[in-house]
């Protein structure tokens, strides 16, 4: 849809959150209505010593990270468990966040309308989508790259 435009110039992220207050952490969770098997760029910004305040933890790879300011990371934010530890008294920790929902990406697939437009729309279309639910875990788990796949790039 040409008439859309990006959040920011090159942007690949349909959306973004900017968490001010200058104490700002995250309870344990996950973005569940992210899109499974994108990414969330996640940036922490501020003043705070990275070692004692303010860690990323990704709960399924019990690991905690530190996080220092300018740092960003990405993470399929829909399905790792993640949080970050409390900021310490008189560290200032802000952070920016871009991610895309889940719905676009499925409106996108269903050629930009909602399944019940579709439905009426393009019936036969329409079926083969519901089909093709049974297995779309298994297409869409072969969109994230191995670590054989990873160090390539980087050889």
């Amino acid at each position: 849809m040409p008439s859309l435009r990006n959040n920011f110039p090159g942007g690949v992220f349909g959306a973004a959150a900017f968490n001010f207050g200058g104490n700002v952490w995250t309870f344990k969770h996950r973005d569940f209505q992210n899109w499974t098997f994108g990414w969330c760029a996640i940036t922490a910004l501020g003043n705070f010593d990275a070692t004692q305040s303010a860690q990323l933890i990704l709960w399924e790879l019990k690991l905690v990270i530190d996080f220092p300011h300018a740092s960003t990371i990405l993470i399929p934010s829909a399905v790792i468990t993640h949080s970050n530890t409390l900021v310490a008294e008189g560290d200032v920790r802000t952070s920016f966040t871009q991610y895309t929902a889940g719905a676009i990406f499925r409106w996108v697939e269903n050629r930009c309308l909602t399944e019940d437009k579709l439905k009426k729309a393009d019936p036969a279309r329409y079926r083969q989508m519901m089909q093709d639910k049974a297995t779309a875990v298994f297409r869409c788990l072969g969109l994230y790259s191995t670590v054989d796949e990873l160090l390539s790039e980087i050889q």
